[in-house]
């Protein structure tokens, strides 16, 4: 650890560390960038935002069921996080007859919080360094295949050895390309209930419309709160569970915010590629991008055609729809943004130095070949690239794309098993029928399938077809609505009921030639195909890429000292800051946004930009309470200057105390780059100001016994 913290020290002291740029490790943070978040506004010590012996900061921040962040804001383990992070489990409890996502929910007391099947929360523990340990069991001479499997076996040693027999789930991951690795120790939480939540209305308000786009007025939160057994571990679900008395919760501040307020966040960021190189960014923006946005909304509008018919089945589709929709935008928007700010161009330009860099007597035997290696790997990807793209979409909106393949198999073995294994076998089958069909509209997924069918043989050709795909389509012209319409009427796995009825009278011999599973079973194989000669150009892409990664680090040709999001928590830090005005906010500075704004896009009835009756009356009334701007008018939401990505949604927005002052949920499309390379002058995040989400709890929803919860600081 010692080479490492001495490594990132003088490479601080040479290039000055911005501010507004970086996700950092926390256990790094006294060295790397305590001294500047002091003078920015920081009043916390180091040791009060991550401390291994004592509370801290980092014990309020969880991972929210593996794809967000979530802060605790009580003592009785109360969870603040994004209504579209628990979207899903709100939907999951709502009927058409109590539709809380339509019209939200308010447990009165704690009889009344309601708990989905599936939902956890993950604690970080500890941290620490193990890439000397790891590294000395590989060399150059091995292959990265070779490397990988040494490497996971030091991996699973690792992870054992911190587990403490189970109690703790660990986590060893790669950082900078496999240069370095850190283990992550966690504790896990199941009984996690619904506490709140708004309408959908003002959850979403604005839609796929305004996603990603600033200004926003969006009341983005929900409430859960997290159990325990009485000793404060985890356990299943039991009416005997306690309400867990965290190590540390937030308080929060309705002071408010303004124009250079010191403003950190602590959250999970999922994925960021700011090394990736130019060949790869060029690939994404004319290949797989385009193709993934195409796929994605023709899922989509498919989705949406029965969605808007019928409540019931729009609940049943609301999250995939939902995360669908969001990357459909997100990766439109990257397009846009990479292209916009000439990202290939910026980085060849780094690697036409690297190259010079490489070129050197000293360097040219390990870094010589790396750039022509990448170039020709992304160059030889490209239509693969494409194809792929339009294939995941496929997989990822239709559950007859995959359902059938999986069960399939899944029955296959169960029929082969004698009676005893059987029986032990039953359960595990029950549950995957559950979760293909639990969310299943067989009318909705017949024209999905038959329409990103069309999509994929149409667009993905050049690259090569699913071999049964390719012989159907040159018998159908392209037009797979009879074939899709043949295969489900004679399917056994065409819906829960004729799944059931073939195992009352199995006939194993049925399955491979099946006509669905025929279809799903060629396009997953095809999915995971790969020739031999293109995992060897897989594994030499993958050691070049992690050599350039080293010679940029230790060339200094890249000045970025922190690394890449991988889903493990990290601190951003930055000011409230405006972006320039924009007509489209009346705002006096555009780094905020009004209820009065949200007001003047009301529209009644609209699917986006509705409000409940009640949020109109109490504005016209100006019924704010103790939580208006000095100023005098309701705050929705604000910017700050913060550096995050996917996975920071519901993180907390802190204030030099430590304070909440609101809720992280977008990034403004502008940016969108960002994922890649970091804009100074356009990358916001977009937060909900934490005075609307209490006015709304306490205000709109009255529910008095979650306010007095919380630790308000005025």
């Amino acid at each position: 650890m010692k080479k490492i913290i001495l490594f990132l020290t003088v490479c601080l002291l040479a290039i000055p560390v911005r501010a507004d740029e970086g996700m950092w490790f926390l256990m790094f943070i006294e060295r790397l960038n305590h001294r500047d978040m002091e003078k920015m506004g920081l009043q916390l010590t180091a040791e009060e935002i991550y401390s291994i012996n004592h509370h801290s900061l980092k014990d309020a921040i969880v991972q929210f069921n593996g794809g967000c962040t979530a802060e605790i804001v009580s003592n009785s383990g109360l969870v603040l996080t994004n209504h579209h992070c628990g979207y899903s489990a709100i939907a999951e409890l709502s009927t058409a007859e109590q539709n809380h996502l339509r019209d939200g929910f308010w447990a009165k007391n704690r009889s009344e919080e309601l708990k989905p099947k599936s939902l956890y929360v993950r604690f970080f523990v500890r941290m620490d360094d193990v890439s000397k340990r790891i590294l000395s069991k590989v060399n150059d001479k091995m292959t990265e295949t070779e490397r990988n499997k040494v490497i996971q076996q030091e991996i699973a040693l690792i992870e054992k050895e911190n587990s403490e027999g189970g109690k703790y789930t660990v986590s060893v991951r790669p950082f900078f390309q496999g240069n370095e690795y850190y283990y992550f120790v966690y504790q896990d939480y199941t009984d996690v209930r619904l506490v709140g939540t708004p309408p959908e209305s003002v959850g979403k308000f604005g839609g796929d419309t305004d996603n990603w786009e600033w200004p926003r007025q969006t009341g983005d939160f929900s409430m859960f709160r997290v159990y325990a057994d009485k000793n404060g571990n985890p356990a299943e679900y039991s009416k005997d569970n306690v309400p867990l008395q965290p190590k540390h919760y937030l308080p929060v501040s309705i002071k408010g915010v303004k124009e250079n307020d010191f403003a950190m966040i602590l959250g999970y960021p999922g994925r960021t590629n700011r090394w990736m190189p130019a060949g790869g960014i060029e690939q994404n923006i004319k290949y797989a991008y385009p193709a993934w946005v195409e796929g994605a909304k023709t899922g989509m509008d498919q989705m949406k055609k029965y969605m808007d018919k019928d409540v019931a089945v729009r609940l049943q589709y609301a999250s995939k729809y939902a995360s669908t929709a969001n990357y459909w935008k997100n990766r439109q928007g990257m397009i846009d943004a990479l292209t916009k700010a000439g990202t290939v161009a910026t980085k060849t330009k780094q690697e036409v130095a690297f190259s010079q860099w490489a070129a050197k007597p000293e360097n040219k035997g390990k870094y010589g070949n790396i750039i022509s290696t990448i170039n020709d790997y992304y160059k030889n990807t490209d239509l693969k690239a494409r194809h792929d793209n339009y294939l995941t979409q496929l997989l990822r909106t239709s559950n007859y794309a995959v359902g059938p393949t999986n069960l399939g198999n899944a029955l296959l073995s169960y029929y082969k098993e004698n009676d005893a294994k059987k029986a032990e076998m039953l359960p595990k089958i029950n549950a995957l029928i559950g979760t293909i069909y639990g969310s299943f509209y067989a009318p909705l997924e017949k024209d999905v399938l038959t329409a990103q069918l069309n999509l994929y043989a149409s667009k993905a050709i050049e690259f090569g077809l699913a071999p049964e795909i390719a012989k159907m389509k040159s018998a159908n012209n392209g037009d797979f609505t009879a074939d899709v319409n043949k295969a489900i009427g004679t399917s056994i796995f065409a819906s829960k009921e004729s799944v059931a009825a073939f195992m009352n009278n199995p006939k194993a011999e049925l399955i491979a030639a099946d006509p669905l599973f025929i279809i799903s079973n060629d396009l997953l194989a095809k999915y995971r195909a790969k020739t031999d000669d293109q995992a060897k150009a897989d594994d030499n892409f993958a050691t070049a890429y992690r050599l350039l990664v080293e010679g940029l680090r230790e060339s200094k040709l890249n000045t970025i000292k922190y690394p890449d999001a991988n889903s493990t928590l990290r601190l951003t830090y930055g000011k409230v800051r405006a972006l320039p005005a924009d007509k489209r906010n009346d705002a006096k500075i555009n780094n905020y946004t009004s209820m009065e704004s949200m007001v003047k896009k009301y529209k009644a009835g609209d699917q986006e930009f509705d409000l409940p009756a009640r949020l109109l009356e109490l504005n016209k009334a100006k019924d704010f309470g103790q939580y208006a701007d000095k100023a005098g008018y309701m705050p929705v939401n604000f910017l700050t200057d913060n550096d995050i990505t996917g996975g920071n949604s519901g993180s907390p927005v802190l204030n030099g105390k430590g304070e909440l002052i609101g809720i992280a949920f977008d990034g403004n499309i502008e940016a969108m780059a960002g994922d890649v390379i970091f804009d100074p002058k356009l990358q916001r995040t977009i937060n909900v100001d934490i005075r609307y989400v209490l006015w709304l709890i306490d205000k709109y929803a009255g529910a008095k016994n979650i306010i007095d919860e919380l630790t308000i600081k005025k």
